[in-house]
């Protein structure tokens, strides 16, 4: 095959992205944007196509910095579903908070370039590549709502502490290059193998120190403790679509890349990256239960619950083995769709045609919309681990490779924080059905709202019943990165 067909879905994305721009050009800003998310999305649906038919067995490519396995497959389509429907349900709030930009459609597009190239990236240096495409555009998102205050400043930090977190990641893979002599995944995984093996061309002690500030900067990405401050602010101040493409998409692709440089290059050195893993599972865990409690701003509390569900991902991490990785790739598959769903419930919700921010501000739901008001009982149920929803079996994937191999006192406290975190999850609940409203919602919720949040609320009822689909595909994705 001629070698950049290979990375044909990427291919295909920017030139979506080039010609969005140009023809948004042409056009007004209200016209523009309704003219372009038809086609990235139609272009979406074609480049997930052709990533599902596309020959996904194990390749490396240009120059040994890209690689396509069913673990990037799987992936991807995870990153392009997310993206995809984070796209759709943008415009309604874009056009009422007067920002219908296309320019949204174009950033959004590149920043999707670039975490579907993280999953692919097989060296230290893609990796950076790839992980800078998928932020810069985010961090203009942040600040797209540019009249606001909060909105400029939810940008200005991201970016401020994002370019700290990628000097700390880049100084890692400068020292790792530094006493290694090489960034390819390939020969890092060799040289680490060697260090287990106590052989001489052992992986060298400053490598190790690398690695560590490479774990560190991805945590940044991940938004896991103790590298999460950013994230309740940004979430708080970005536009609401923007936090919902936030709180998918870029999730999924940071914690496969950590997924990938740690199961595959640094899969032989194990027994040291799991203590750093354990502790950022176990503080985003506690930290994503307790800080949340306090919360009254929906945004803000879902920003917590981010965290918390970034440290319950990475129990599977935790365990180092193919079942914990399987677990993690399930837990996202599940987490995306919950996210999606959650974020479709507010931004249907409005009054006034104005959106809709704090807890209270649902009080009365279930009465005006039942059927919105069943829809946020399972997303938030199925987000604080109760039985049967899917949220439930996603920790159920990864606690128990965690136990398996030893670590049940990180499954004991991932079971002691979801009982914590269940409080404020159904809090919202108590307050859609019990607590009155004091003014009555709009009763248009748009039909592409309406569809995003039934199709996800299904998913998360029903996941039990069919689960084969995503479990057999999560362990083929998870068995790709032991070769």
């Amino acid at each position: 095959m001629f070698e950049p067909f290979i990375a044909l879905p990427e291919i295909l994305l920017v030139l979506t992205a080039l010609v969005i721009l140009m023809t948004g050009a042409f056009r007004s800003d209200d016209e523009g944007l309704a003219l372009v998310t038809p086609i990235a999305v139609g272009a979406m649906a074609v480049i997930l196509l052709i990533t599902l038919l596309m020959d996904s067995s194990h390749r490396i490519g240009f120059g040994g910095h890209y690689i396509t396995d069913p673990f990037s497959a799987f992936a991807k389509v995870l990153i392009l579903l997310g993206s995809a429907v984070c796209i759709v349900m943008a415009p309604r709030f874009m056009a009422t908070a007067g920002m219908a930009r296309y320019e949204y459609v174009v950033l959004a597009l590149i920043s999707t370039t670039g975490m579907m190239l993280m999953v692919s990236a097989n060296s230290l240096l893609a990796l950076y590549m790839a992980l800078e495409l998928q932020s810069l555009p985010i961090y203009v998102m942040a600040a797209f709502q540019r009249d606001t205050t909060r909105s400029s400043e939810a940008g200005l930090k991201y970016f401020v502490l994002g370019a700290l977190a990628s000097g700390m990641l880049l100084y890692g893979c400068s020292l790792i290059y530094g006493f290694t002599g090489t960034v390819d995944f390939t020969r890092l995984g060799d040289m680490a193998g060697a260090m287990a093996a106590d052989a001489p061309t052992a992986l060298p002690t400053g490598a190790v120190v690398g690695l560590v500030f490479v774990a560190a900067g991805l945590a940044f990405k991940m938004s896991a403790v103790p590298f999460h401050m950013w994230t309740p602010d940004v979430y708080e101040g970005a536009p609401t679509p923007v936090t919902a493409f936030m709180a998918a998409a870029p999730k999924v692709a940071a914690i496969a890349l950590v997924l990938r440089v740690m199961m595959q290059p640094f899969v032989e050195l194990v027994d040291q990256w799991q203590q750093i893993i354990v502790f950022i599972a176990v503080a985003s865990m506690i930290l994503g239960a307790f800080a949340a409690i306090g919360q009254t701003n929906i945004k803000r509390l879902l920003a917590y619950s981010s965290i918390g569900h970034v440290g319950y991902a990475l129990v599977g991490l935790a365990a180092g083995t193919p079942e914990g990785a399987q677990g993690v790739l399930i837990y996202l598959a599940i987490y995306v769709v919950m996210t999606v769903g959650t974020f479709g419930v507010i931004l249907a919700c409005r009054r006034q045609d104005q959106p809709i921010e704090t807890i209270d501000d649902f009080a009365g739901l279930a009465k005006q919309h039942p059927m919105l008001g069943f829809a946020v009982a399972i997303f938030m149920f199925s987000l604080a681990g109760i039985p049967p929803l899917a949220g439930f079996w996603g920790k159920w994937y990864v606690f128990l490779p965690a136990v398996g191999a030893g670590l049940w006192p990180l499954a004991l406290i991932g079971l002691i924080t979801s009982v914590v975190g269940a409080y404020y999850y159904l809090r919202v609940v108590k307050v859609v059905y019990f607590d009155e409203s004091r003014e009555a919602m709009d009763e248009h919720i748009g039909r592409e709202l309406a569809v995003i949040t039934g199709v996800s609320a299904a998913f998360t009822l029903l996941f039990v019943l069919v689960p084969g689909p995503i479990v057999n595909a999560a362990q083929a994705a998870a068995s790709a990165l032991a070769l």
